[in-house]
């Protein structure tokens, strides 16, 4: 059975064991907006356990938690400029079609048209997510809330009123005794949620790439292009052995399915409909592919051998080729849709590097968009670059993508929660900040609520940008 069917009704059963759950537990329920909370005192013990337990430890924690406050404020003020900057000078908004405030719920990368920058998110991933997140979240609030002296009233899960599946946690402590804690003790109650967070998502990372290590084998190496150069248009002059004078000669004259016969001068070229079309409005320049061994073989994009060389790394690749001559046949074996197939070729001589064999297949990192070449940067790599890996079974790509969500939920939660928003963690914490640097309520109130509308206006103006792009 397709495993999205069993995802779906898991989806079904869990939303109708929550209702049920809260049904008879409706005498416990508070309603508070659009949540149902249920209150319960689990974990209570734990949280004045440790809280009062390691003071000591704790008291110098609330320092890397202050810390790492800031700075994940700071990253997450930077990379909404970033975003506002970028839908505003580049064309983003009109390649990737999801929105930019796409809400974190299972199956979103399906949903907004995000499979190529994000794994499956199954309702499974979701739900066992989200209690880790939420769980350790709210009891690092409690246990620092209690280390400081704050009473913690009540633990439990907060319930979405009109669809009980979407859930989270939290920590009931005593507000007036938060207000009257010193302006460093409400800082590190603020803090300690995303500073569980990101110790979560680091060990998460570390599991993610000893599982990976283990669960995933190097098969060959993955190249994304054909080597090719830049063209001036007017000096094409045929298709296909076909004279051409403009732009729309070349394109009309390209075939749609099969690889073009392109003359520049002298020299061949090969180009597709495809890659054609898509340069139409360049100034007199286009790109066309080189005559190169692999293109004209139209060989797989994974090689796994090289005369029955395995190969699995690009130096692996590299010394294999530098071992003939050019002229040279060479059998390689690649991996297509799971399958071994297999190659003659005669290697050529490399246009820019005399005297060297040359296969004419490219490893282009501008060949990622904007978007996904900020995702690379922000979130770290644990597979070595163009290295194709197999996993060994199904369920090591379910494990792993698991694994995955845990950790980028557990940072993006970190870098949200401290957003100088009123509703969040790192609300308070700013306006605190301020007070603390002025002595003046009035002033941090003021400069905290500007803050906040300020943020609110990036989030229209991406949203509005967004939006323009389909008109």
């Amino acid at each position: 059975m397709n495993f999205v069917i069993i995802d779906l009704s898991l989806l079904a059963l869990f939303a109708l064991f929550a209702t049920f759950f809260l049904y008879t537990r409706r005498k416990n329920l508070k309603k508070e907006g659009a949540l149902l909370l249920y209150k319960t005192q689990w974990g209570v013990k734990l949280i004045d356990y440790i809280g009062t337990k390691y003071k000591g430890t704790l008291k110098f924690l609330s320092y890397v938690s202050i810390t790492l406050g800031y700075f994940l404020m700071a990253g997450i003020l930077f990379l909404i400029g970033q975003s506002v900057y970028l839908y505003l000078t580049t064309n983003i908004a009109s390649v990737i079609k999801a929105p930019p405030i796409a809400p974190l719920i299972p199956y979103f990368p399906k949903l907004f048209g995000l499979q190529s920058f994000f794994p499956n998110f199954y309702f499974a991933y979701f739900i066992i997510a989200i209690v880790i997140v939420a769980t350790v979240h709210e009891i690092s609030h409690g246990i620092f809330a209690k280390r400081y002296g704050i009473r913690i009233k009540s633990t439990g899960f907060a319930f979405l009123k009109y669809f009980p599946a979407f859930f989270g946690a939290f920590v009931e402590q005593d507000d007036n005794q938060m207000e009257k804690s010193k302006k460093f003790e409400q800082m590190s109650v603020l803090s300690a949620g995303v500073f569980a967070n990101v110790l979560i998502a680091i060990l998460f990372y570390f599991i993610l790439f000893g599982f990976f290590s283990v669960t995933f084998i190097p098969m060959g190496v993955q190249f994304n292009d054909y080597a090719y150069s830049a063209v001036e248009v007017d000096k094409i002059l045929s298709v296909n052995g076909v004279a051409v004078s403009s732009y729309e000669d070349i394109l009309n004259l390209a075939n749609e399915t099969e690889l073009s016969r392109i003359m520049v001068g002298e020299k061949g070229y090969i180009g597709t409909e495809k890659m054609i079309s898509s340069q139409k409005g360049n100034e007199g320049i286009i790109f066309l592919y080189e005559n190169a061994p692999a293109i004209n073989a139209q060989i797989g994009n994974v090689i796994n051998e090289i005369g029955g060389v395995k190969i699995k790394e690009i130096g692996d690749l590299q010394n294999e080729l530098m071992s003939y001559s050019l002229g040279d046949t060479v059998e390689i074996r690649t991996i297509e849709e799971g399958k071994f197939v297999d190659y003659e070729i005669v290697l050529k001589e490399n246009p820019e590097e005399k005297n060297s064999p040359w296969l004419g297949i490219g490893f282009y990192g501008s060949s990622q968009s904007k978007i996904s070449q900020i995702v690379s940067s922000v979130f770290p790599q644990y597979k070595k670059p163009s290295v194709y890996y197999q996993p060994r079974n199904d369920l090591s790509i379910f494990v792993k993508d698991l694994l995955w969500w845990v950790f980028i939920i557990n940072l993006l939660v970190a870098l949200f929660n401290m957003l100088p928003l009123g509703i969040l963690d790192g609300g308070r914490f700013f306006e605190i900040t301020v007070l603390s640097l002025t002595g003046s309520k009035k002033f941090a109130k003021r400069f905290f609520n500007g803050i906040s509308i300020l943020i609110l206006l990036l989030f229209l103006i991406l949203v509005a940008k967004w939006l323009f792009s389909f008109i």
